[in-house]
């Protein structure tokens, strides 16, 4: 019974994403049925010091990242800046290269710093466009855009400063650039074999006679995007690269700058004890916050009377958006803690120790949580909320390396998580007018491509000890 509670609550929050529902509403709601259907008298207890302790510790720890990265995105896009790199990429690849041209773009805008939401309306209108020009079926644009927003660039390339990257920083004590080898090898993996598939695709479509779509049955087309673009593409890439390159130096300096201190304090006047601070948790989030300060800095630098005349609309649309996906996430993770501290989760995390190998071990639990919960961010918050000890300890004994499990974690997060009742496939089928009857069976192939390339990551570290 206890079990059946705790699977009750996951199923429900499934169930309430497909549905559209609001998971902050929905979370702390089947939360608390958990905790009431496991002892009624808890509940007000549960709710404020658990779940709402919970929520307060993620806000606390990367809602900056969050707020910045919704901004920063925002000013790419109102600058010109997003538009000027599509233009340019498009123009290098070759217009006749629909499929590659659309990956590059989108790996580019996310890897740079902007959120995955922003780069699907950014890159939206220049990929029907490229398609219809060379009669490529429109219900192949989800998955391309998928395939460079939330593959590899979410969470196998090292130092890319996206959330699912970032969170198991503060758990294993790593930052944004753990084990570089194994997240380049896992990022080849998984776009050669994504492009493949949608190349196949792409022949198998012609073959059978179906081109872009007849007008009349399209449903969201963008207008047609006018051919000159004022901004140069190396203007417009060089916030990307402020980015990483600001990412991977702060990385580097906040060590020294600490003195390689686990943990530091500050005195002020006007409060009774120091304020500290645990820089092996916060290192990589003030490395990833850094940078996109800088990033932004360029974008206003070089295009501050552009952005000044939109910047008040465009910060409160970020600001939104921020706010509600951080919530989203939050929620997520205090639900998460709610859930752990249950009789059945127990029970689940030791017939969890069935699985002998504890990479594999992490990958399966991460994957299906996120799986479960239509979220990568929030099913890798759950499971490191409740199990990343446990991996720890397990990686530990067997002498594999934090980086490794930092890794591992990260790109299984963004395996199973892109499920029909995900967010992110939501709103990319939304913006392309599509329909999942249409257009998922694509997604859900880049799916399991992602999921296999996490086991093939784990099989490389075992063959060749590389991190």
């Amino acid at each position: 019974m206890a079990v059946a509670i705790a699977a009750l609550a996951l199923i429900l929050l499934m169930l309430a994403a497909y549905r559209g529902m609001s998971v902050i509403l929905m979370a702390p709601l089947l939360a608390m049925l958990a905790v009431f259907l496991t002892d009624p008298a808890a509940v007000p207890t549960a709710f404020s010091g658990l779940f709402m302790d919970k929520v307060a510790t993620f806000l606390k720890l990367y809602f900056p990242v969050f707020l910045l990265g919704a901004l920063f995105g925002k000013l790419v896009e109102i600058s010109g800046f997003s538009r000027a790199i599509v233009t340019a990429v498009i123009g290098f690849v070759g217009a006749g290269r629909a499929i590659p041209a659309i990956m590059i773009v989108t790996a580019l805008l996310t890897y740079g710093g902007v959120s995955v939401f922003v780069a699907v309306f950014a890159v939206y209108p220049f990929a029907a466009e490229m398609f219809r020009r060379a009669d490529i079926p429109k219900r192949l644009v989800p998955a391309t855009i998928g395939l460079g927003a939330l593959t590899f660039t979410m969470d196998a390339l090292p130092g890319t400063p996206q959330i699912q990257n970032v969170i198991p920083a503060s758990f294993f004590g790593t930052t944004a650039w753990a084990a570089p080898v194994l997240g380049m090898i896992g990022s080849v993996v998984i776009a050669a074999t994504g492009l493949a598939y949608l190349n196949w695709r792409r022949r198998a479509m012609a073959a059978a006679g179906e081109g872009y779509g007849a007008p009349e049955t399209l449903v969201n087309e963008p207008d047609r995007q006018e051919e000159a673009v004022a901004i140069h593409p190396l203007v417009a890439l060089l916030p990307l690269l402020v980015v990483g390159l600001g990412n991977l130096a702060l990385t580097l300096v906040i060590p020294r700058i600490t003195g390689g201190a686990e943990e530091v304090s500050i005195r002020l006047a006007g409060l009774p004890d120091p304020v500290t601070a645990k820089v092996t948790q916060q290192a990589a989030l003030w490395a990833v916050e850094g940078a996109l300060l800088l990033g932004i800095a360029t974008i206003l630098i070089f295009a501050f009377s552009v952005v000044a005349r939109r910047f008040a609309e465009g910060a409160k649309a970020a600001v939104g958006g921020a706010l509600l996906a951080g919530m989203n996430t939050a929620v997520e993770y205090g639900f998460g803690g709610v859930i752990a501290a249950l009789p059945g989760f127990l029970v689940v995390k030791d017939a969890l120790k069935a699985v002998p190998n504890p990479l594999i071990n992490e990958a399966i639990t991460v994957t299906t949580l996120a799986g479960i919960t239509g979220s990568a961010s929030g099913g890798l918050s759950i499971a490191l909320a409740a199990m990343a000890d446990q991996f720890v300890a397990a990686g530990d004994a067997a002498g594999i390396p934090r980086e490794v499990l930092h890794r591992v974690a990260s790109m299984a997060s963004g395996g199973m998580d892109s499920l029909p009742h995900n967010g992110a496939v939501i709103t990319l089928l939304a913006v392309t007018g599509l329909t999942h009857r249409q257009a998922y069976k694509d997604i859900f192939a880049l799916t399991l491509i992602k999921t296999m390339t996490v086991f093939v990551v784990i099989a490389v570290y075992y063959l060749t000890e590389l991190v």
